[in-house]
């Protein structure tokens, strides 16, 4: 694949992510949006539901992390380094999301800043900004 499709792919892709962003108040229950934008240390804690919550941040994590792949595939055409970042992505799930949880479910105020940073690992796709400069490393050494 020549380099202007190959842009226009990642470009597209990359968009995608973006309208995901953009439009998460409309797409996804997250009661954390409002929560986290204003001074949340001077806040109630929002009332969840937790099953609905779990189940939105798992469809944002899965779409974002199959668009994510696509990219990767796209920049670097390595179906093993897909297979890797697959697995990868599937740990980090299993692992941030038994720490959500516990966080939904166990409140307290010393804890909301690290539970911002696990939720924000879940509904962004700030992996792809970690592994693109990785397998590209990888693939230069």
């Amino acid at each position: 694949m020549n380099s202007l499709p190959k842009i226009i792919t990642v470009g597209f892709l990359a968009g995608l992510l973006v309208l995901i962003r953009v439009f998460e108040n409309e797409l996804f229950y997250d009661p954390y949006l409002l929560f986290f934008q204003d001074d949340y240390l001077r806040m109630d804690y929002p009332k969840r539901e937790v099953f609905k919550l779990t189940a939105f941040t798992t469809l944002r994590y899965i779409l974002n992390s199959v668009i994510s792949l696509g990219i990767i595939y796209v920049v670097f055409k390595d179906k093993s380094m897909i297979k890797f970042a697959g697995i990868l992505y599937v740990i980090a799930y299993v692992v941030l999301l038994i720490l959500f949880l516990y966080y939904v479910l166990n409140p307290k105020q010393e804890d909301y800043l690290i539970f911002f940073y696990i939720r924000r690992f879940l509904i962004q796709p700030i992996f792809l900004l970690l592994f693109l400069p990785a397998f590209y490393y990888f693939k230069k050494t």
